[in-house]
Formats: C-alpha cells, sequence, structure tokens
C-alpha cells in the first residue's frame, strides 16, 4: 500500500506566469547536502526564482504560509545556499535571536555537507547575533533579529523575513530600503498565520494585496483551511500539511493538539483569522480609571468573586467586585497563588457575610472548589460558566472599563496583568479572552476580575421599600 502523503499543491495561491526559472539549479544544490527536497519545496522553490525572459526574478516579493514543522525554513535555505554561490548579498532576519542562530547553524552545516570547505571556499563569524557568512568570490549573507533600526545603510539583493506574522510597521520601515540599490532585488516572506499574540500586520497585509492582485510583482502560497473546523479530523490535517507522511507523522500531530480550537486551527491547519487581533487596554487606559482613595461603598455591600484556573500557568487568580455609591463597579485582585497550596485561603474569603456569588472558571477545578464550598458550608452562590458566558464577561468588562462605568485602586499585580495582556481567542465566533504579553505576569487576574465584574453589573440594586401608613 502507497504511503499516504500530504497535499503538496497551496490550497492557496497567486503564481505570475513564467516560463524560466532558478528553482531547479537551487534544488539541486539543496539534494547534495544530506537532505533531500520534498515534492512541495521543488514545486514551490520553483515558483519563487522564476525569472523573466531579461532574467530577473519574476516576483519581486514572495509570501508563504505554511503550519509549523513542514520544513517551511528548508526553502530559505535552498535560496541562500543559491545566491552565497552565485553572489547575491543576502540579509536574513527573524523576530527571535534563538531563530536567526537556527538558520545560521543550518546554512553552515548545509554549506559543509555540500562540498564546501569553510575557511577554503567562505568564511563565517559565529557571535550570537552577528553571524555572517562571506564566500571568497563575493556572496555574503547576515543574520539579524528585526528591530526597528536594523539593516539600515547596508545593500543586499535579497532579504529574507522569517516569523513574518511578527514583522511590524515599523520594522518594515526600516528595512525595506536596503534592497532598493540592487539591480535585481527580492523579499521572502515566511511564517504562519498570525496568532491573537502576534504583534506584525505586515504579513496579513501582504498576503491581502497580493491575494487580491494590488500588490504588483508579488507571490503568494499558503496551505490553510478557509474557516474555523475540527482541527482533530486527520483529512485536514493532509490537507493542510503537506510534509505529513514525510518528515512529519499523525502521532506527532495528535500530540500536540489541546483544548483550544482556535490556536489549534491557527498553528496546524493554517487559519487566517479575520477579527481583530489587537492589544488589550494599555497602561494609560487602565491608569486613568484608577481611584486616589478607598471608594464609596453602600453600607451594606454586596460582594461578587471571580475565580479562574489558568490553563497556562499553575496559578488560580481571584479577584471582587462591588458596586460603589456613584453605580460603578470596583474590582480588585485579591490574590494569584499557586494551585498547589490548595483552595483553603479561597474558601476564607469566599466566607465574607456579604458575598453574594463567585463565578468559578477553569475545567477541572470548579466542581473541585464548589465542594469543598459546600462542606464548608459557604452561603454565596458557586456559578460555572460556560464558554459563551465567559465570552460575555469580558465583553463586558472592556465595554463598560472603556465607557467609564469601572474603577480600581491601581494595584501593581492587577494593574499589570491589565496593561500587558492580549486577546485571546476563544469560542467560534470571534469570542476572546486574555493572554499575558510576559512570562512574569499571570493574565489570570484580569480574566478573574472581568467575571467579578460580570455578576456584580448584572445585579440590579432593588430600591429601598418605602412604608406609610
Amino acid at each position: 500500500m502507497e504511503k499516504r502523503i500530504g497535499r503538496q499543491i497551496p490550497t492557496v495561491s497567486r503564481v505570475l506566469p513564467y516560463t524560466d526559472s532558478h528553482g531547479a539549479e537551487a534544488a539541486e544544490l539543496y539534494n547534495r547536502t544530506k537532505k533531500t527536497v520534498l515534492e512541495w519545496q521543488e514545486r514551490l522553490i520553483e515558483d519563487i526564482m522564476a525569472v523573466s525572459d531579461e532574467g530577473l526574478w519574476t516576483h519581486m516579493k514572495f509570501g508563504y504560509a505554511i503550519p509549523r514543522r513542514n520544513g517551511k525554513s528548508e526553502l530559505v535555505i535552498m535560496r541562500a545556499l543559491w545566491g552565497l554561490v552565485n553572489g547575491e548579498r543576502i540579509l536574513y532576519t527573524a523576530h527571535r535571536t534563538t531563530t536567526s542562530h537556527a538558520v545560521w547553524d543550518k546554512v553552515v552545516t548545509a554549506l559543509a555537507d555540500a562540498g564546501f570547505t569553510e575557511g577554503e571556499d567562505f568564511k563565517t563569524t559565529k557571535q550570537m547575533g552577528l553571524e555572517h557568512i562571506e564566500f571568497a568570490d563575493g556572496g555574503v549573507m547576515n543574520f539579524r533579529t528585526r528591530s526597528s533600526k536594523g539593516g539600515l545603510g547596508e545593500g543586499y539583493d535579497l532579504l529574507i523575513i522569517d516569523e513574518a506574522q511578527e514583522y511590524t510597521a515599523d520594522q518594515e520601515g526600516a528595512l525595506k530600503y536596503v534592497i532598493t540599490d540592487s539591480r535585481d532585488p527580492q523579499t521572502i516572506f515566511l511564517g504562519t498565520p498570525p496568532t491573537v499574540v502576534s504583534s506584525g500586520d505586515v504579513f496579513l497585509k501582504y498576503r491581502k494585496r497580493t491575494l487580491t492582485g494590488e500588490e504588483e510583482d508579488a507571490g503568494w502560497a499558503e496551505w490553510s483551511v478557509p474557516k474555523l473546523t475540527d482541527a482533530h479530523d486527520p483529512e485536514l490535517w493532509y490537507e493542510t500539511n503537506p510534509s505529513l507522511g514525510t518528515i512529519l507523522s499523525e502521532r506527532t500531530i495528535r500530540s500536540e493538539l489541546g483544548d483550544d480550537q482556535v490556536d489549534d486551527n491557527i498553528q496546524r491547519l493554517g487559519l487566517w483569522l479575520s477579527y481583530s487581533q489587537k492589544s488589550a487596554i494599555t497602561r494609560r487606559e487602565w491608569e486613568s480609571f484608577a481611584l486616589a482613595e478607598a471608594p464609596q461603598l453602600p453600607c451594606e455591600p454586596k460582594v461578587y468573586f471571580g475565580i479562574k484556573y489558568s490553563r497556562i500557568t499553575p496559578n488560580v487568580s481571584v479577584a471582587a467586585a462591588v458596586k460603589t455609591e456613584d453605580g460603578r463597579v470596583f474590582v480588585e485582585a485579591v490574590g494569584c497563588r499557586s494551585m498547589r497550596e490548595g483552595n483553603s485561603w479561597i474558601i476564607a474569603y469566599l466566607q465574607n457575610p456579604h458575598a453574594v456569588s463567585v463565578v468559578i472558571d477553569g475545567a477541572g477545578n470548579q466542581d473541585i472548589l464548589k465542594e469543598e464550598m459546600k462542606a464548608a458550608e459557604v452561603d454565596c452562590k458557586a456559578i460555572l460558566p460556560k464558554v459563551q458566558e465567559v465570552i460575555e464577561a469580558n465583553t463586558l468588562f472592556e465595554k463598560q472599563l472603556f465607557s467609564g462605568q469601572i474603577c480600581h485602586r491601581n494595584q501593581p499585580g492587577l494593574s499589570q496583568a491589565a496593561a500587558n495582556c492580549e486577546h485571546r481567542a476563544i469560542g467560534s465566533s470571534g469570542g476572546f479572552g486574555y493572554l499575558s504579553l510576559s512570562d512574569d505576569i499571570d493574565a489570570g487576574l484580569i480574566e478573574a476580575a472581568a467575571l467579578a465584574h460580570w455578576q456584580c453589573a448584572k445585579k440590579k440594586e432593588l430600591p429601598p421599600q418605602e412604608i406609610t401608613y
């Protein structure tokens, strides 16, 4: 029985007509290494390196997006090997220094495996962040991590933008001119579709302009699904992962899939999200709603709690919300601790005589806390929200925050969480949660605050009863 492999032709592409290409030369050079070019790679390198009748690149720009671990960077290796041998000046850029260094190492290894000798045919600089390869007959390749100033004042023939989903407009402004002096310049973008925490928008805009024909002398290729679907469907794996069955296995894909359908669709099925992925709350916005003094509360305040058991960190976060005398909702962080400490400290807060209800989010922990509340005879009501209710809570939180209906005391932990979070896609209809931008900040605090606010804002206070005789 013939072994099944993934789809070898892009699901979506725009390639300009051509009759000649240097792609076969690049593939042949790559095959001299200890690796063998795959069918889809051979097809795509032909498109990328297509040339006109005048011998110039048909595509002055070419972008491609492929789900992770399919070997998309190997196309860059092929293109770079050919460029170095043919005297091109190449600038490779990546979002992370580790990525840039890893590609430098791959190029040096490929050169050695192809029969080129370091010290005789080429020399290289190994310094992290300043990697450099130079051929005796003129081919040069520099490796850099992108910044808003990187590359200025230097001239190249080929610009490679790896991890293009993180490529920002500021970085583009600094880099796009480094190839303008070349007689035959080319820019290659490669990456995956942007996630909800990706900082760049150049890749997204380039894709749209190229597929609509607005971008001239440009090409595009991608393996993707057109809409959110079942990421656990093996048929879709084969449709969107060209290396499945060769360097990628079903077993590997199966082991990496989790409970976040949106993220799995992006990372494994190449889904391009169609809704906004901009940052959530800026520090200036958050601090503009801070109170200089403690809020004025009713004599008998009703307290609502929100609890978030994180799926990303080992922590559980607790926040509280209460109506102020002027009708706003005051939110406050109660604490963020390791789940290993158990729930006794949470129970102590929930025994507050003014506590009305607690919203508990976090599969696997909701029922445990509810049972412990019952055993401790905690009076406040436990609410276990559905996904749509969590989406409603987060949406309402931002809507009322930006309209001035929420206030706080600028607690360091809660303020850090609020000012350092991005939207995290949840559900299948554009809903969002929160994800921290920093490893040392837990977004669970802002999610807990949103849950507490949700219940507090929904409850309408009854006017005091007036009795007359």
